[in-house]
């Protein structure tokens, strides 16, 4: 099996303030915004963003993560996940524009759960998806509004996003 790597800790930074900018911009500001990320590592790419955000706008971005363990479509064929808690930030979701934090995109079935889990939460005004790595080969219409890097891989293929806070690294690796 071969390993190369597609993006460094530079690369992801880079990746990032360039999503948070894009997502102020698309918003016009700060106002109404919550950031939710998908367990695991989407939930860290979430409390980044939301620092980065608050950086650049001098306001704070609440940031939460958005369990979809039991809206999720292969439950029955992996009944042994557990899942990880849900924490959406005070203030809530109603009317405001969630932005859905994930690692990396592939079939968007991930993000038709996380779609199902929101709604039985709240009514936000606007939902948004940001991707720090968008793989193709969707199974469902979904598209990320805001995406880090297109990286096209085949099926085959396993993208690996590695963090330094989940896995002590900072890199993006595709093994074949």
């Amino acid at each position: 099996m071969s390993t190369r790597t597609v993006l460094h800790e530079a690369d992801i930074s880079r990746a990032l303030t360039r999503i948070a900018h894009e997502i102020l911009e698309s918003n016009r500001g700060a106002e109404n915004l919550v950031l939710l990320g998908i367990p695991t590592r989407g939930v860290t790419l979430a409390h980044r963003l939301g620092v980065v955000m608050s950086g650049i706008s001098g306001v704070e971005i609440p940031a939460g993560a958005l369990d979809i363990t039991l809206f999720r479509d292969d439950l029955s064929h992996h009944p042994t996940r557990s899942p990880h808690p849900t924490e959406i930030p005070a203030g809530g979701i109603d009317g405001k524009t969630v932005v859905l934090v994930d690692d990396v995109l592939f079939s968007g079935r991930s993000i038709r759960a996380a779609l199902d889990a929101i709604q039985s939460i709240g009514r936000p005004s606007a939902v948004r998806l940001a991707i720090l790595v968008d793989r193709g080969h969707r199974e469902l219409p979904i598209r990320p509004d805001f995406i880090g890097k297109n990286i096209p891989s085949s099926r085959q293929e396993r993208v690996n996003v590695r963090l330094r806070e989940d896995d002590g690294a900072e890199e993006v690796t595709i093994e074949a």
